[in-house]
């Protein structure tokens, strides 16, 4: 039976999110907005201690349940920039997860439940790789006890504070071109590493809080034992290697965060519509029939409804997960529908505020600027819709492309 009923101190936990969101988060919006790589260290020091004070662990590791993909919304509905840049392994974490042994889980993220808090980033695309990660060119070549690491990687987020912090990145590599997909392995990068270099720090639209870099690996030697999984390459077929099941079930875990992130953000600017037209003496009259509403009630209740169904499917993704049961179609199902809704949700909003919704004088433009970009990152929405048709259908990725 699917329950996604939360406890008391789960009901409480969420409350404290919005609370923080509101009162603490949401206030610092616009400065870490235009001051882009300005870091929110009063936030960071913020959240380090709360976690730690509650004994909450690796932050960010291992699947999401319910309560926290809700606190993840709360956040998001507050700064989803300022959430995502704070301290924990990130995406690096649920590599780690997915990728390594139970050694390695335990040696690579423990670094994340001591003083002073580090990041963590993944790094997969690149200039030639992007949604085809069969493409990836970055190379890992066995010499002796290390392996040695060259190419570049784009759009790496929090790929500054990991190197800055003392943290890790989780590097995806081939070490074997000509087997496709069945030579994508997974590195882990430690911060300080000769031959890992920060190239480039992103100027973005959206979630310019968070950092987002470009690296470079240049003879970079790490230890043989920082091979995440299986370091045989198995070309039994290719479409369907281990190491390309790996990196999916990364996204697996981490795409339902994701969408409870566009949820959030949708929210937000929905919030704020309905807000100032209640200032002026506008309520949405629910229970009237359709053809008595006015255009603008149908809209904010068609809004209402999208995001109700987000997040429903994100609920549902998660909750498999926290079962250990396979979630690949409804992770992407989450994905592609939140994605959706919150690009439509956001400019419906701008729209319906005209002017003001346009100008600086409010977060709502910032809120449009901050949702788009949760259609295309984590797989864009695209992807997502043919991974959900490939699994409806019984479709391989060589069948249906």
């Amino acid at each position: 039976m699917i329950d996604f009923s939360l406890t008391p101190e789960q009901e409480e936990a969420v409350k404290a999110a919005h609370k923080e969101a509101a009162e603490f988060v949401r206030p610092l919006s616009r400065y870490y907005d235009e001051h882009e790589h300005e870091d929110p260290a009063e936030l960071h020091k913020r959240r380090w201690e709360r976690r730690r004070r509650a004994g909450m662990g690796m932050p960010g590791a291992g699947p999401a349940g319910p309560a926290a993909i809700l606190v993840s919304e709360e956040s998001s509905w507050g700064d989803v920039g300022l959430m995502m840049c704070s301290p924990g392994p990130g995406l690096g974490g649920a590599a780690i997860m997915a990728s390594g042994t139970r050694e390695q889980v335990a040696k690579f993220l423990k670094r994340y439940e001591e003083d002073p808090p580090k990041w963590g980033a993944m790094a997969m695309t690149e200039a030639g790789a992007g949604s085809d990660t069969s493409a990836i060119a970055t190379t890992a070549v066995r010499d002796g006890d290390h392996w040695v690491l060259n190419g570049e990687k784009i759009f790496v987020t929090s790929a500054k504070r990991a190197m800055e912090s003392g943290g890790l990145i989780v590097v995806w590599a081939t070490v074997d071109k000509s087997a496709g997909r069945a030579g994508m392995k997974a590195f882990v990068v430690e911060a300080g590493t000769p031959g890992l270099k920060l190239e480039k720090v992103e100027d973005k639209m959206g979630l310019r809080a968070s950092d987002t870099c470009t690296i470079v690996l240049e003879d970079c030697r790490i230890p043989y034992e920082n091979i995440l999984g299986d370091p045989e390459v198995r070309k039994i077929d290719p479409n369907d290697s281990a190491g390309f099941r790996r990196a999916m079930a990364t996204f697996d875990s981490s795409r339902p965060g994701v969408a409870a992130q566009a949820v959030g953000i949708a929210r937000a600017a929905l919030d704020f519509v309905k807000e100032s037209l209640e200032q002026e003496g506008i309520k949405v009259r629910y229970g009237l029939p359709r053809n008595k509403l006015t255009s603008i009630e149908r809209d904010i209740m068609d809004m209402e409804a999208n995001l109700k169904a987000a997040r429903m499917l994100i609920l549902r993704a998660v909750w498999l997960a926290s079962q250990k049961q396979s979630n690949n179609m409804e992770a992407s199902m989450a994905k592609a529908k939140a994605g959706q809704v919150v690009t439509k949700v956001t400019q419906k909003c701008v729209e319906l505020m005209g002017p003001l919704g346009y100008s600086r004088k409010s977060l709502l433009e910032k809120f449009m600027r901050d949702g788009k970009i949760n259609d295309i990152f984590e797989g864009t929405g695209q992807i997502n819709t043919l991974i959900v048709a490939r699994r409806i259908l019984g479709f391989s990725s060589r069948q249906l492309k």
